[in-house]
């Protein structure tokens, strides 16, 4: 945890904060930190800033507070991904987030299996918690947007086609170029483990998605994200 992140419901109103559970826990028992420690904090949402541990009580923590340095820039991907299986799912949503992505969009294709949409790891609750411990690796402090979209054509035909910007589609074949970093908006779309099937490789070709590749290895969706967003994310 580089970042202590402050919820409204955290706030004392007098320039402090109480935070308990999973957050006064790490800051004890992983960080060592105790009454005096300094602290760098956020504020969910908001600005990021120093904080000192007041105090220490049974379960919870007592945070004095100031903030005044905007969150890092976000990064003008966005990422299209194939519904995955949850514990992959949460991987994506984390790593993501720690790369600055702010449109995750999951999407069903034919090889996604129907029994994913009902997971737990779909419910807000579980991808808050997966998003704001990105948030907190990275030290920013503005969440995601996370999208649902269980109708392939309808998305693509209704509203991928008309996005703005590079659109670019994770698929190996001949003469697909290497993915390279942009300032400009981008949208990156990627499959899942099995691959997509024809008809769906050319329905986004038809809104305006450019193969790209990322060499000759066959990865896995969750180490291709990864590798996607490093070379579209990073100059």
């Amino acid at each position: 945890m580089n970042l202590l992140l402050i919820e409204a419901d955290e706030r004392l109103g007098d320039g402090t904060a109480r935070v308990g559970g999973r957050k006064a826990r790490h800051l004890a028992e992983v960080l060592g930190k105790g009454e005096g420690a300094a602290v760098k904090v956020g504020e969910l949402g908001g600005l990021l800033g120093q904080g000192v541990i007041e105090r220490v009580e049974e379960g919870s923590a007592i945070v004095r507070y100031t903030v005044s340095e905007p969150p890092p820039s976000a990064s003008p991907v966005t990422l299209v991904v194939a519904l995955p299986r949850p514990p992959m799912l949460r991987r994506i949503l984390l790593h993501a987030t720690t790369l600055g992505i702010k449109r995750i969009v999951l999407l069903h294709t034919a090889r996604v299996e129907k029994s994913f949409w009902g997971s737990h790891a779909l419910h807000g609750a579980a991808m808050g918690e997966q998003l704001r411990l990105g948030l907190e690796q990275a030290r920013d402090t503005v969440l995601p947007t996370v999208e649902l979209q269980r109708r392939l054509r309808p998305f693509v035909e209704d509203e991928l086609r008309g996005w703005s910007g590079r659109k670019l589609l994770a698929h190996p074949e001949q003469g697909a170029r290497a993915a390279t970093w942009s300032a400009d908006a981008t949208t990156v779309v990627v499959g899942p483990e099995g691959g997509l099937v024809p008809f769906e490789v050319d329905l986004l070709r038809a809104a305006g998605c450019e193969a790209v590749s990322l060499g000759a290895r066959i990865l896995r969706v969750e180490t291709a994200v990864v590798a996607l967003l490093g070379r579209l994310c990073c100059e």
